[in-house]
């Protein structure tokens, strides 16, 4: 079964030999001194970039720092390590690499102007809130990046791995997060850089293992190895249930608030020209915005209508357009 799954992966005419693989991935192998300057040159620069897209609110700017951001390559390189059952101290490179980018980002924290709400920029929201989702499109993310690398054919397609996987932006985030002083979605986008990097070594080392470089390897370590598998599933399970913690908890956010804005729909629907602009969540409250041409129905319906339909745990806030804002319910009760 593994030689037929290893012939459709790799057809033995576009194999990549094992020689070739390592040169490609361990930095201690070939012309190392150019290696680890190219490396810490453009981790260094996709840092940068990372962080002024992020901070600019610009997808095209952070798409720059992914492809050309060299991370990637020490990681697969502990994915190949695991494979021939062996180390290549690859763990150091992703270790000091992360906290570069790490620092990087905090320094252009400090740009940022006083009372700024980091959750206001979508480069920032979309990186300290990761899913189980996001954990599925690493492994697929992994999978295809270590064929690519296996096959002489495709080597095309991984500036589009590199697109696909976060690695760079996300410890950018962190950086910016922590300059800030919010230890809370700074902890989110580490929770989103570890489990990329979990599922593409987990990944990476089973295609790599699959495709028998495993077996051309000249130590055998077998039962290393296994632990080296059984540390890395450990890993992963601790934090897929984070993951799907925050999973869940975004799906009863997302519940309240299309449920408060129907309540809220309703609270309006006999002023003509009124309606709810937005739902958000701050915390454990939910913002609700109206936009209404006159005075507002009496606030208790609104809050009797709440209690019916919502449980007692978030705060609800009325925001209007005038700006004026009235509290609900007080948060927790």
């Amino acid at each position: 079964m593994a030689y037929q799954i290893r012939g459709i992966l790799l057809p033995e005419n576009q194999r990549r030999t094992l020689e070739e693989l390592t040169d490609d991935l361990d930095l201690r192998a070939g012309d190392v001194r150019a290696k680890r300057s190219a490396f810490w040159t453009m981790l260094t620069l996709s840092a940068v970039i990372a962080s002024a897209g992020v901070l600019g609110e610009s997808t095209a700017t952070v798409i720059g720092a992914m492809i050309i951001a060299p991370l990637a390559t020490p990681i697969m390189g502990i994915a190949l390590a695991i494979a021939k059952r062996e180390s290549n101290r690859a763990g150091r490179y992703v270790l000091t690499g992360s906290l570069l980018v790490v620092v990087i980002g905090v320094v252009f924290s400090q740009v940022l102007p006083v009372g700024y709400v980091l959750l206001d920029n979508p480069q920032i929201s979309s990186r300290v809130s990761p899913g189980v989702l996001d954990m599925v499109a690493a492994l697929a993310t992994g999978l295809a990046g270590a064929v690519a690398l296996a096959r002489r054919d495709v080597a095309a397609v991984l500036p589009g791995v590199a697109i696909a996987i976060s690695l760079v932006p996300p410890l950018a985030v962190v950086g910016i997060c922590l300059g800030s002083g919010d230890w809370g979605l700074a902890l989110g986008a580490t929770l989103l850089f570890v489990s990329n990097l979990l599922a593409l070594v987990l990944a990476g080392a089973t295609v790599f293992a699959v495709l028998g470089y495993a077996d051309e390897a000249t130590r055998s370590r077998g039962q290393s190895r296994r632990r080296a598998y059984a540390v890395l599933t450990g890993l992963m399970v601790a934090v897929l249930v984070p993951l799907l913690a925050n999973t869940f908890l975004n799906y009863v956010f997302a519940n309240y608030t299309r449920t408060a804005k129907e309540v809220a729909q309703e609270w309006i629907a006999d002023i003509p020209g009124a309606e709810v602009t937005d739902v958000s969540a701050e915390g454990l409250v939910l913002v609700v915005s109206v936009k209404a041409p006159g005075e507002l129905p009496p606030i208790d319906d609104l809050r009797a209508a709440l209690d019916d339909r919502l449980l007692d745990v978030f705060g609800v806030r009325l925001e209007s357009t005038v700006g004026t804002k009235t509290e609900v319910r007080p948060s927790g009760g």
